[in-house]
């Protein structure tokens, strides 16, 4: 079985720490050679300006892909396609589509009066500029705000309609979940590649919590298996098997590509990628 190809989440730093954490975490990942990585946009758009320095600086030091998160919250259409085509012209190629989270104490999603409704609306405008990669949010559990069952592969399509390239899932925490919706897509007419998003599970009370509210169904065998990690102090092994087997399990069902959300925290996520096989490119040797 050939090696999967692999893509990387960071997020902007907010401290010089966090730059410090953010570099380090771009140096431990960059030698698995992954297809591109993304860099968050906060929510309510507010590390705007650190998304584009993280963005550009990742981009001119590394050679990287790094594909940029945009969001359609806080901001004027004309501000948003700005910001695009800054990108643009810094050379970045591929933009990550989002409707975005609502500003914190903002119970839900309220389109600026001149912004972009939703999602639909950006990505139409995006394509519209023809200088991008377009990749947007996928759903394998229901969305916290989805009608009916349906409704993510709704959405999905309807990105799909405005000129969706591709897809990366909201992280889940079984094989079939994934495995199920992509089938379903397909089943809608739905083409475009859809990636898997994995979240290695570096603090499991943060991800259940963040799972409550992102709408990832928890099963409770997991609970069980790290309580029992816990009180023997094994949750780093137990979170590097449950993501190996996990993304095995993908690959298995046909997957050619994993998409790893590292919170710039490196080393599980190194960690499993050498458990599936995939070793860093040794660096080249300065010849005189």
């Amino acid at each position: 079985m050939p090696a999967p190809h692999l893509s990387f989440e960071f997020f902007p730093p907010q401290s010089l720490e966090a730059s410090f954490r953010l570099w380090e975490t771009v140096q431990t990942l960059a030698p698995l050679k992954p297809d591109f990585v993304s860099v968050t946009y906060g929510a309510g758009g507010t590390t705007r300006d650190l998304t584009h320095e993280a963005v550009t600086t990742i981009g001119k030091a590394t050679g990287l892909n790094v594909a940029a998160h945009l969001t359609c919250v806080n901001a004027t259409r004309d501000e948003t396609l700005a910001i695009a085509r800054s990108y643009a012209e810094a050379g970045v190629r591929e933009i990550v589509a989002l409707r975005g989270d609502p500003p914190k104490g903002q119970g839900q999603f309220q389109a600026h009066p001149d912004g972009f409704a939703d999602s639909c609306e950006l990505i139409s405008a995006l394509k519209g500029l023809g200088a991008f990669h377009i990749r947007v949010g996928a759903y394998p559990d229901p969305h916290p705000e989805a009608a009916n069952g349906d409704a993510d592969i709704d959405w999905l399509k309807r990105k799909v309609d405005a000129g969706a390239d591709s897809a990366i899932t909201q992280f889940f925490f079984e094989s079939e979940t994934f495995l199920r919706f992509r089938d379903r897509a397909a089943g809608a007419g739905i083409s475009i590649a859809i990636l898997p998003g994995i979240l290695p599970i570096e603090n499991w009370t943060g991800v259940r919590k963040f799972a409550a509210r992102c709408g990832a169904r928890v099963p409770a065998w997991l609970d069980d298996a790290f309580a029992v990690a816990q009180r023997d102090g094994r949750e780093e092994l137990l979170a590097t098997v449950l993501a190996t087997e996990l993304c095995s399990e993908l690959l298995d069902g046909g997957v050619e590509h994993l998409h790893f959300y590292t919170l710039n925290k490196p080393q599980l996520t190194r960690d499993v990628a050498h458990a599936l096989g995939i070793v860093p490119e040794p660096a080249l040797e300065n010849v005189a």
